[in-house]
């Protein structure tokens, strides 16, 4: 309510919106869609099936616009900076993700994230108008208060459901981090975005278009509050999904989990060579059971009655003649093609049923044996698309985190650890990188330590958070953490401790027990979990950015001209510059790097940085260890033109690549 009387206009709006409430998107009039519905003849702008909204074309603009920042270590902040592979950043995440793009692109097994809703109560960065440019944007992304915090007011928007551009808004916030992050997926990996009822229908289109349709894989329907949330109007809503896609489906797998002891039983059959098996019927007992429905599926397969061998020609041995037929005589059709069977003979057996056909004659039908344990390991079972255990309640993520901080409710909303465990788990892979860049409360950083810790993976994660400030009258804030990101770095470090707490538990009841059966596992013994993380925050490049002069003003471009004299920016560090040269170079964040007297080498010999000093003597030193790149700061050859072009020359003989900066 805002105290202002209704308009006459308003007033035809809401009786039109009663009338025609299709012809209304975003809270506006589609004219096209009132005329059509009216029974005008129209032809519409954009006749094709495609999600559009209003700032489509800017949010490409914003995807496709590079960025100079760079991300800086915070070694004050991490757990064990120098040995661990985990990776903490903190920072807008659009931004992060376009960092990232040169070093991780194409590395990533699975991005694991849970956005904004768009509830209408939440907060998140989109443009206040298509035209803001790149510098509205970083100044208003980049805003902060005297102790270096970034401003809310800075940051975030609230999307309420009376914005007339809603939808849009999110959409244009999801966009390009979507496409961004897909780009840092490997051909076989893999996406679980939770989403629930306010934008799932928006999201499986936008993921439509940047995945491919194709490369659908399922949408999980995640009951994450049992007793159902009052808050809603008509029904207490119990569930929200995830959605799975992947980045190539022919490149893709999924392993699932292991199988009960009681699912275990229905192996019930054993061949010569011991191994238990099940049999399965191979005519199509579900939907699309038809005939016509897979014509190339129905065709006759013969059985030796002597052995229960299948062959797909009729010979001297093979003599009963099988056809995919329901009880009830109906054609139906095998789940198999011919071509899959020749080659998956020694798995199809044909056996007597009891049943009789018209004619009283004994019935034969075809099975196939499914083993228990096949080449790879042990059979598992597929995930199911309804995930239901009480360990996904968001309750359990509640409390989990309420216990680590010592029973302070810290964090809104937070994720249960189980939900990123059981997708991490169905990944048939155990040693990969996970992302996750609205790592909100850290769960998934959680999960990856608590999975490897179960399983003796060697999986690791990058997890962004921006460093959105608490609410002065938080529980967090008064516990002393400003931002969410503070919150997420303290639940690692905790986590962290708690685990390694349990693993020397575990270690000290071992050695007190006598392994009668001799059935360790060696993969769980002597865990080296990886509980460490390294920081870093995105920050403004080390090296001058050039700003374009406006007009023509020659003596403003002779200033600007100046300061490139020696490109580095004044409160850049030696430390800094390497990791952002590192970034920009396409090695990733945990390349090994290692200080010389006068210069650093980053995995051995792939990149070596002159940054300090350059003679001679160290230009020969660095041809000697024959690195594939070296680079250098334009500033170490002040005054000495001669020692530059020698290097140049010695470093193209040596067949280095070699560049200034």
């Amino acid at each position: 309510m805002d105290g202002t009387s209704q308009t006459p206009e308003q007033e035809k709006l809401n009786a039109l919106r009663q009338l025609l409430p299709e012809v209304f998107s975003e809270g506006k009039i589609d004219w096209e869609k009132l005329k059509a519905t009216l029974g005008d003849t129209i032809n519409f702008a954009n006749e094709r099936y495609v999600l559009n909204w209003a700032g489509k074309s800017d949010a490409f603009k914003v995807l496709q616009s590079p960025t100079t920042k760079t991300l800086a270590p915070a070694k004050d902040e991490s757990v064990n900076f120098d040995e661990t592979d985990n990776i903490f950043i903190e920072g807008e995440n659009l931004e992060v993700l376009k960092v990232l793009q040169k070093s991780y692109f194409g590395k990533v097994k699975m991005i694991y994230i849970d956005p904004p809703y768009n509830t209408g109560n939440d907060s998140f960065i989109y443009p206040d108008k298509f035209s803001e440019s790149k510098a509205d944007y970083e100044k208003r992304v980049g805003d902060k208060d005297e102790d270096g915090y970034m401003t809310k007011d800075g940051m975030f928007k609230k999307n309420s459901k009376e914005n007339g551009q809603y939808h849009s808004n999110w959409l244009n916030m999801m966009m390009p981090r979507l496409y961004l992050a897909k780009n840092l997926l490997r051909q076989d990996g893999v996406i679980f975005i939770h989403i629930d009822d306010n934008e799932v229908h928006n999201l499986r289109l936008l993921m439509n278009e940047i995945c491919g349709e194709e490369n659908f894989i399922c949408q999980i329907t995640n009951r994450s509050n049992p007793r159902g949330s009052q808050a809603s109007k008509f029904f207490a809503i119990e569930h929200e999904y995830i959605l799975v896609y992947c980045k190539n489906v022919n490149e893709f797998s999924l392993g699932g989990y292991e199988k009960s002891e009681e699912e275990k039983l229905e192996y019930n059959q054993t061949d010569n060579e011991g191994n238990k098996y099940r049999l399965l019927g191979l005519r199509q007992r579900g939907g699309a059971w038809k005939r016509e429905d897979r014509p190339k599926l129905y065709y006759p397969i013969f059985v030796n009655p002597e052995n229960g061998n299948v062959s797909l020609t009729k010979m001297l041995e093979y003599t009963v003649e099988v056809l995919p037929q329901r009880p009830t005589g109906e054609d139906s059709r095998w789940t198999w093609s011919k071509e899959l069977l020749e080659k998956n003979k020694h798995l199809i057996i044909g056996k007597k049923i009891n049943r009789q056909n018209s004619e009283q004659i004994e019935v034969y039908d075809i099975f196939r044996k499914d083993f228990l344990v096949r080449e790879y390991g042990i059979t598992l079972k597929k995930p199911r698309s309804i995930w239901d255990e009480k360990e996904v309640n968001n309750q359990n993520g509640r409390n989990t985190v309420k216990e680590l901080f010592e029973g302070l409710d810290i964090f809104d909303f937070p994720k249960s650890v189980f939900l990123p465990k059981k997708a991490m788990s169905s990944i048939v892979d155990d040693e990969f990188i996970v992302v996750d860049f609205f790592s909100g409360s850290a769960t998934t950083a959680h999960a990856v330590m608590a999975l490897n810790k179960q399983d003796g993976g060697k999986r690791k994660y990058i997890c962004v958070q921006l460093p959105e400030l608490c609410d002065e009258n938080s529980e967090a804030y008064k516990a002393g953490y400003k931002t969410i990101a503070d919150i997420s770095k303290e639940r690692i470090r905790r986590a962290g401790t708690k685990i390694q707490a349990e693993i020397e538990e575990e270690k000290k009841k071992k050695a007190g027990q006598i392994d009668f059966d001799n059935q360790d596992n060696p993969k769980n013994d002597d865990l080296d979990i990886d509980l460490g993380f390294k920081v870093f925050k995105l920050e403004d490049s080390n090296f001058k950015q050039w700003q374009q002069i406006e007009g023509k003003d020659a003596k403003a471009l002779a200033e600007q001209m100046k300061l490139f004299v020696d490109p580095v920016a004044e409160n850049a560090t030696v430390e800094n510059i390497v990791f952002e040269l590192l970034l920009k170079s396409g090695k990733d964040l945990n390349s090994r790097i290692e200080k010389t007297d006068s210069f650093y080498k980053i995995n051995g010999a792939e990149l070596i940085l002159l940054l300090e000093i350059a003679t001679q003597e160290i230009i020969e030193t660095v041809i000697a260890e024959q690195p594939m790149k070296v680079i250098a700061l334009d500033k170490l050859f002040k005054d000495n033109d001669q020692l530059k072009t020698n290097t140049v020359l010695q470093m193209r003989d040596a067949g280095i690549e070699f560049r200034t900066i």
